[in-house]
């Protein structure tokens, strides 16, 4: 991809909107735009860090046996109002009237809609285990959107549900669930914070959060300052680490969310399956989500410096950008274009800046997007047949042959 036609609007100053540090890089890398509070528009930078974080998910789920659908945003009102969640969850959700007088929402989770489904598709033990999952756009009616896609109205998430015989099966899908959260937040390069938590109008006796540290993160938890064990913040807790340590308060941002549900919507909506003797049980269910957009934001917060955003190297929306120092040079544009068809014939995802600008506008601007890695292209490296490569992460650089180059850079990158 050439900058000059990829759309990457960047900007000098930090926005008065945005009160985090997400949310001020995600807006001068040129990431995402507000339409207005609460929606954003994901640019082409952003827009492939959410693919890429879209592509470990679906990785990592389907390695553990599920199975994606996709559900529909438009609910009739009907379904939710048989689980009394219509007024559990009340102004958050989006409510209307269609044109034929039927009470419809907008879709803020999907537990009543997936039971529905199984329900009606699902009647016999020979059909459990089952766990499906989608990426869908949500929507909740938020009272006060901010810190950028860490609290929106509208988001994308991913959602899996377990339907099982018995406890047993549902203790064997979310510690599978459990395992593969863990993969999924390592992966984007993010190190989290796992608690026990209060499961809320989603029911069920058991739910662990996995939470990442943030300064301006909404949530509190405790940790233990020596083994990083964590727990739900409460006051009354100080010192109860099995290290015996005073516990410390840390800011962080939900990231992911799982729940045992048991019996709670199987019941009330009839979810039934007939066992080995024929009598009919309810479905034991499990409920497993991750916020997928607000996932970028997160993965800001922990991976930055002072000059801009430090991707990882897995979600990056390009694995290296080519900076050719002067493109009205022939010489040193003909060997960028060169070496740009050759790193994309070997696999590589590289942006190419061939923007007429100076040689220091190009270097801040690739350190604002936080590509892993840069080659720099000017006069030196045509007179010596080299290339100067460097590393967003530590800042390093080394000047080497360009026929090592491809060799080096997959070391780093693969």
């Amino acid at each position: 991809m050439f900058w000059s036609k990829a759309f990457i609007p960047t900007l000098k100053e930090t926005p008065k909107e945005a009160e985090s540090l997400s949310h001020q890089l995600l807006l001068r890398a040129g990431c995402a735009r507000m339409l207005m509070a609460g929606a954003y528009t994901y640019l082409p930078l952003g827009l492939r860090v959410l693919e890429n974080i879209q592509r470990i998910i679906r990785q990592e789920m389907n390695a553990s046996g599920a199975s994606e659908l996709l559900l529909p945003a438009l609910h009739p009102l009907e379904l939710w109002q048989k689980t009394g969640r219509d007024k559990d969850i009340g102004e958050v959700m989006f409510k209307f009237k269609d044109r034929r007088d039927r009470a419809l929402a907008l879709g803020p989770t999907h537990e009543e809609v997936i039971t529905d489904l199984v329900k009606n598709n699902c009647s016999s033990y020979r059909q459990l285990p089952l766990v499906l999952y989608q990426i869908q756009t949500k929507f909740r009616d938020e009272i006060r959107p901010r810190f950028g896609l860490i609290r929106c109205c509208e988001f994308i998430m991913k959602d899996a549900y377990s339907f099982d015989q018995d406890e047993a099966g549902l203790d064997k899908n979310y510690s599978l669930m459990y395992e593969a959260y863990k993969r999924i937040f390592a992966r984007c390069g993010l190190k989290t914070l796992i608690t026990e938590a209060d499961s809320g109008v989603m029911g069920g006796k058991v739910s662990h959060e996995f939470m990442v540290e943030a300064p301006l993160g909404e949530d509190v938890v405790l940790v233990c300052p020596k083994c990083n064990a964590a727990l739900a913040f409460k006051e009354e807790v100080k010192n109860c680490s099995k290290c015996n340590l005073a516990m410390q308060k840390v800011n962080t941002i939900e990231v992911g969310h799982i729940f045992k549900l048991g019996t709670k919507y199987s019941q009330a909506l009839e979810c039934n399956f007939s066992d080995a003797k024929g009598n009919l049980q309810p479905m034991i269910m499990g409920c497993y989500g991750i916020g997928v957009s607000r996932l970028i934001s997160a993965i800001i917060e922990q991976n930055n410096d002072a000059n801009g955003i430090i991707w990882p190297k897995e979600v990056a929306p390009f694995q290296m950008i080519i900076l050719p120092l002067d493109v009205t040079n022939v010489q040193i544009m003909q060997e960028a274009l060169t070496l740009y068809s050759q790193l994309n014939g070997a696999g590589f995802s590289v942006l190419l800046d061939d923007r007429d600008e100076r040689a220091g506008v190009k270097f801040k601007d690739a350190d604002l997007i936080g590509l892993p890695v840069s080659v720099v292209i000017g006069k030196k490296s045509i007179q010596e047949n080299s290339v100067e490569v460097r590393i967003r992460k530590d800042q390093s650089t080394q000047l080497m042959p360009k026929a090592e180059l491809i060799n080096f850079i997959s070391k780093i990158i693969v």
